[in-house]
């Protein structure tokens, strides 16, 4: 199968930057979307941005001019550079990616997800 680990989360001020990091391993053939969501206490996780395999990003407004996606498909690792952040931007942070993988000779695509990483924002 496929598993994604990610790292980087921490404890920050407002204003500082944080980089996160997600690696994806096991039988892959390919990766198509990959992506970071996040969840606050009490809310729904909702899309803070994501990269298609060519490398074309997308925004969730809250982020835009703040945070950075980008890939390396040939570590099969998204990252996301976080800077100015604000308290706001506290929750746990959720790596996602769209694989095409191998399982008992068949061919497969899943969404996969990390276990999640928790970013503080606060003075």
């Amino acid at each position: 199968q496929v598993q994604l680990v990610e790292s980087g989360g921490g404890s920050v001020q407002p204003g500082g930057s944080l980089r996160l990091s997600c690696a994806a391993s096991g039988r892959i053939l390919g990766i198509n979307a990959m992506g970071w969501y996040r969840q606050a206490p009490g809310k729904q996780r909702e899309l803070v941005a994501a990269i298609t395999s060519g490398g074309n990003p997308n925004y969730g407004d809250s982020v835009k001019g703040r945070f950075t996606i980008d890939r390396d498909n040939a570590k099969n690792t998204v990252y996301l550079q976080m800077n100015s952040l604000k308290p706001e931007d506290t929750a746990v942070y959720y790596c996602n990616a769209n694989v095409k993988y191998l399982d008992r000779g068949r061919v497969l695509i899943s969404d996969y997800w990390g276990q999640g990483t928790r970013v503080t924002v606060s003075s």
